[in-house]
């Protein structure tokens, strides 16, 4: 038994109940964090059946625990009967896999109460368990600035009593761009492991599975039919991103008869019922330009002046620093690698790129191109030293092995 899996794959249900019992985020993470301790120490003797009804009972005691020493400590001590059964109970003690839970906290730590800026990293600390660290890498802010935002967003919860339900149907169209951009975050996590070796590796059949619910349940939203698209578009690619050690291959070198038929379908399908709409929006553009990379199956060529009018496109709806760097790689590609590099000096340069990946990462492999080895060694040095996932960095290490190869 593969415990941390186990605790990882449990962690969105378990809290997600504990949260909708309590109506406290913190007790609920709290309560959850304890109870994987004692199971990490109980279950390698003796593991359960159940994980994740194993981890819900156990967290369930010390959420109860926590409220009654809460109460001691306010001289309100209650000899608390034993709870009735919940819905929450009656569905963690179910062996049937339940679709919706991790979408409804979605949903709850997408509140509109919540300034705009804070659902998305709630949700994602809360839900997917990210580090404040990761969190603040993937929002290009401080590790301190982000630790503040998830602080106020969680008393703001609390002090706003947010029902921890999913809201009614007529609530969703403003919580529905956060929970849009909570996914796509949470992709984006699994997409820079190739390998799927980290902690984020989950995340990538879970916001498979997700997006598809979405699109179940909002059918008539072309962003959510963008969305799907782009991750079933992306996920057709992933026995394609490796070589036989381990290391990752890039897409433009990637073998298209790896890549998932079924899925490119699947998205094709999705983006044009999106496209009927008339309503262009990031994650459709964003659908868009993978699917551009994906018609490489069927020409042979990638369609680089294209992807380039895309991210242009994409520059109007989403500016910044990321959408500044992919435009730039598509640039080098589709033009040469001075004008990548005129376009990548031009992005943002605040220093909140210099601890992002893929900005070191396109800054190594267009310098490289350019023969600016020295630099481009530099750059793959600080891509290095930002921990990459196995399969990067062992892609880095190549790349930084060959421009230091003696010539000849």
């Amino acid at each position: 038994m593969d415990v941390g899996a186990a605790i990882i794959g449990a962690r969105a249900r378990v809290v997600s109940a504990l949260a909708a019992r309590f109506r406290d985020l913190d007790l609920a993470e709290d309560a959850f964090s304890d109870a994987a301790l004692t199971a990490l120490a109980v279950w390698p003797a003796d593991p359960p059946r159940d994980p994740a009804a194993w981890l819900w009972r156990a967290s369930l005691r010390k959420a109860l625990d926590a409220t009654r020493r809460m109460a001691t400590r306010t001289r309100a001590v209650f000899d608390d009967p034993a709870p009735e059964p919940t819905p929450e109970d009656i569905v963690m003690q179910s062996d049937t896999p339940i679709p919706d839970e991790r979408l409804r906290l979605i949903f709850v730590c997408c509140h509109p109460a919540l300034a705009p800026e804070a659902r998305a990293a709630l949700t994602l600390k809360v839900v997917c368990g990210l580090s404040t660290e990761r969190l603040a890498r993937a929002f290009l802010v401080a590790e301190p600035a982000m630790l503040q935002r998830i602080t106020r967003a969680k008393r703001k919860i609390a002090g706003a009593g947010v029902s921890f339900e999913v809201p009614a149907r007529a609530a969703w169209p403003e919580r529905l761009g956060a929970v849009l951009a909570t996914l796509e975050i949470a992709y984006a996590q699994a997409y820079e492991d190739a390998a799927l070796a980290g902690d984020g590796a989950d995340f990538a059949a879970e916001v498979l599975r997700l997006s598809g619910l979405l699109v179940e349940l909002v059918p008539d939203d072309p962003e959510v039919l963008g969305l799907a698209a782009l991750v079933r578009f992306a996920e057709a690619r992933r026995a394609a991103r490796l070589d036989r050690d381990g290391g990752m291959i890039p897409l433009s070198e990637q073998d298209v008869r790896a890549w998932d038929s079924g899925l490119i379908a699947q998205g094709a399908r999705l983006l044009d019922r999106a496209a009927a709409y008339r309503r262009t929006g990031a994650c459709q553009i964003l659908a868009a330009i993978h699917g551009a990379h994906l018609s490489r199956r069927d020409s042979g060529v990638t369609p680089w002046p294209t992807i380039v009018r895309l991210y242009e496109a994409l520059r109007v709806l989403r500016p910044g620093p990321v959408t500044a760097v992919n435009r730039a790689v598509a640039l080098g590609m589709a033009q040469g690698v001075e004008a990548g590099l005129d376009a990548l000096a031009a992005a943002p340069a605040d220093g909140r790129l210099d601890r992002w990946l893929p900005w070191q990462a396109a800054r190594a492999w267009l310098l490289e191109e350019a023969g600016r080895n020295e630099e481009a060694r530099a750059a793959y040095d600080a891509a290095l030293a930002l921990d990459p996932a196995p399969a990067e960095r062992l892609y880095f290490l190549r790349r930084r092995e060959a421009i230091s190869a003696p010539e000849g």
